[in-house]
């Protein structure tokens, strides 16, 4: 029998037949080197390509990708999704800081830091929120907030200012403690120019509130408890004291309704409610003997030299006791007869010029003798460099014998306009510019601060010759 016949065997060419090659050692290092030049070359022909075109969204994020993953190739990218590469251009922009349009855009910093920001228009206008920065806030946190801001954009409320307002509430209590409060207070006075006096006595009222209130958050502060802390210096017997207290307490509260920490002041529902003290006027010799019998009696003081020219002055010059006690000798003009006091430390805070009498330069020129030409007029007995102390004047007349309630250093105020304007030689507008009392009128005292110069010249030699003449009558 035949037998069958075999299937014919398929016949092969040299050139089909690629047999497996044997990779050399060096071809073991060469290729994997080519396949990296190769995945480079593509992600820099593919940078220039793109680069040289307009860079629409999707070409911004094709780059930013290419930058991420050089070795996927310009082909590999160009066939993923077209969605997914909008996706990246909207979620994550290049490093040309462009906001994201649909959701909230993770911006690129030059340092590399990644920050979420949204993109929105109100009343014509284009605004930008930030969002803080990833990965600290995280996508599905941004997209909330974009949510919640979209929510205020329908009722035509502007998220930014929202924003702004948090911020200013978290501000407001960071700095809304009532000893916070205050010393902003005082720093503004000091800025205003006050007197360095007046600030030390603000603070020590300050210091009493501060014991009670200090810590607490002022928009809780309530009447009773103001009224707790004025109680205590009433029932010690400080009348004056606790009314001060409450206006400087006052002060502070409306200084923060102004600066909108709070919106009320509790001291205005306390008026009434302290005991009131009786308002007496400062201690003042008024007849002309009993104040020649005070001028012998100060020429005759054996105390401190300068304790003595310093009263002499004062009743010669009529001044406020702390305007003399803290004059420097660069204010003086001898010469011409002038004595020019800084608004810093006047009550009305202008500057006020003073005329010098024959009298008051005399005491002045022996002055010169007791203190250092750079220094202060009066200095101190202690300490040259310091002035005198706040009682000296007062403690003085009270080693001559006169008690407070007869004559006070202030109390030559008085006396001098009490005889002035008995005297009808002088215009009461004069004697009031003299005294350097504020005018209520506007216009006239801008008027008063050049007026009646000649007039006051002659009224203050008139005054020194008056008080020489009753000096000498009481000896």
């Amino acid at each position: 029998q035949d037998k069958p016949a075999r299937a014919a065997r398929p016949t092969y060419s040299l050139t089909d037949v690629r047999p497996t090659p044997m990779l050399s050692p060096t071809s073991r290092v060469v290729r994997p080197l080519a396949r990296s030049l190769k995945a480079s070359l593509i992600f820099l022909i593919g940078n220039l390509a793109i680069g040289s075109l307009p860079l629409s969204k999707e070409r911004k994020a094709t780059r930013h990708v290419i930058a991420q993953h050089p070795a996927k190739g310009l082909r590999d990218l160009v066939r993923e999704p077209r969605n997914l590469v909008r996706a990246k251009s909207e979620c994550l922009s290049a490093s040309d800081w462009n906001p994201c349009p649909r959701y909230p855009g993770a911006r690129i910093k030059p340092n590399g830091s990644k920050h979420w920001h949204f993109k929105y228009r109100l009343l014509g206008k284009e605004k930008l929120m930030s969002y803080g920065p990833y990965p600290l806030i995280s996508l599905k946190e941004a997209r909330d907030k974009r949510d919640r801001d979209k929510k205020l954009l329908l009722e035509g409320i502007d998220p930014a200012s929202v924003k702004k307002e948090r911020k200013l509430a978290a501000e407001i209590a960071a700095r809304g403690r009532f000893e916070v409060l205050a010393e902003e207070l005082l720093d503004k006075n000091r800025r205003e120019g006050k007197a360095e006096q007046t600030i030390k006595k603000k603070s020590w009222l300050l210091d009493m509130a501060n014991e009670k209130l200090g810590k607490r958050p002022i928009m809780e502060i309530t009447p009773s408890e103001v009224l707790a802390v004025l109680k205590k210096q009433e029932q010690a017997g400080n009348l004056e004291t606790a009314s001060r207290l409450r206006s400087t307490i006052g002060e502070v509260f409306r200084y923060a309704i102004a600066t909108g920490v709070t919106a009320n002041d509790p001291t205005v529902a306390l008026k009434g409610a302290l005991v009131r003290k009786r308002v007496k006027s400062r201690a003042a010799i008024t007849d002309k003997k009993q104040l020649g019998n005070l001028l012998v009696a100060i020429e005759e003081y054996t105390g401190y030299r300068v304790v003595k020219l310093g009263l002499r002055l004062l009743a010669i010059l009529h001044v406020r006791p702390g305007e003399l006690r803290l004059a420097k000798w660069d204010e003086f003009d001898l010469e011409h007869g002038k004595w020019t006091i800084p608004e810093e430390r006047m009550k009305s805070r202008m500057e006020h010029v003073a005329p010098l009498p024959s009298q008051a330069v005399q005491i002045l020129e022996e002055l010169k003798t007791l203190s250092h030409p750079d220094a202060l007029v009066l200095p101190s007995q202690s300490l040259k460099v310091k002035p005198l102390s706040e009682n000296t004047f007062n403690q003085a007349l009270r080693k001559m014998g006169f008690s407070k309630d007869e004559m006070t250093a202030h109390g030559f105020r008085a006396t001098f306009s009490s005889l002035a304007n008995e005297s009808g030689l002088w215009n009461p507008d004069a004697i009031e510019r003299a005294l350097a009392h504020i005018e209520g009128n506007e216009v006239r005292r801008a008027y008063a601060r050049g007026a009646f110069w000649d007039e006051r010249v002659e009224m203050a030699q008139w005054w020194a010759d008056l008080l020489d003449e009753l000096q000498r009558g009481a000896s």
